[in-house]
């Protein structure tokens, strides 16, 4: 029986670096699938002032370097991303199945142009993952979730040492430092690696084979049908390229559907 390597995700559905480094998530759930078990904690990045109006700017210029689907226009007013962060707490503690899902809807549709404080945004999010977006408001209104929101803002704000070591990958105010999205610590067998902020794919690798080179790694796969069937979501071009190490939108074109968004496009089978 393979032992988890456990994964922390401080992370915020309207961050544009997070979302940029999708790519690198799903090739770690596709080459490690239940060797890693993720755990997301919401950073909430818009309680810190000024950081709603940065966000609203947009972020064209990584949506070019990385190449993730985000609309390159600046988003019509500024924004609160702590209802969506909410929202996934909610899932967290009443359906936990559903939460990475609906934090990837929100992050979509987000990346799309929408507001993360629109209530019908949120609960379109929730329609597409099959969650009654009557009862997310319930579970969003109770005070475990509201507990347990404010615990993921305040374990946001005590990076590790190791964390701390590499300050520049920190954010907020010099007097509340902040894990920047995405961060990751992987931990197992009483050891932990902190990953600060955006990161190439091999420091994530070295971090995972230093923790247990015993873990099983799948397989390079050999088709794109492998991944879109693997990963049970839609995925944008380069996290399929991410993960098949070349380019492939001629071959998704031909086995897959496209789903026009932002600057890009998503496929399904």
């Amino acid at each position: 029986m393979t032992v988890a390597i456990d994964i922390q995700l401080f992370t915020d559905p309207a961050c544009p670096f997070a979302f940029s480094a999708e790519p690198i998530r799903q090739r770690l759930r596709f080459f490690y699938g239940d060797g890693l078990r993720w755990r997301t904690t919401m950073i909430v990045l818009t309680l810190e002032p000024g950081e709603a109006e940065k966000l609203q700017a947009g972020a064209p210029g990584l949506q070019r370097k990385y190449g993730m689907p985000i609309d390159p226009a600046p988003y019509p007013e500024p924004s609160s991303s702590e209802p969506a962060c909410r929202a996934v707490v909610a899932a967290r503690l009443n359906a936990p199945s559903y939460e990475q899902r609906l934090l990837r809807r929100l992050r979509v549709r987000r990346m799309n142009g929408g507001l993360l404080d629109d209530p019908e945004l949120i609960a379109a999010a929730a329609t597409d993952v099959g969650l009654d977006p009557e009862q997310l408001v319930r579970w969003c209104d109770s005070p475990g979730v509201e507990d347990a929101l404010q615990e993921d803002i305040a374990s946001a704000r005590r990076p590790s040492a190791a964390a701390r070591a590499l300050d520049h990958k920190l954010g907020g105010p010099p007097h509340e430092r902040r894990y920047t999205a995405p961060s990751y610590e992987l931990s197992f067998a009483g050891k932990t690696f902190s990953l600060p902020g955006f990161n190439p794919i091999e420091a994530y690798e070295a971090a995972i084979a230093n923790l247990d080179p015993d873990l099983p790694r799948r397989a390079r796969p050999e088709r794109v049908e492998d991944v879109l069937r693997a990963l049970d979501e839609p995925l944008a071009t380069v996290e399929v390229e991410q993960i098949m190490g070349r380019p492939v939108r001629t071959e998704l074109g031909r086995v897959a559907q496209p789903i026009p968004s932002g600057a890009d496009c998503y496929w399904r089978l």
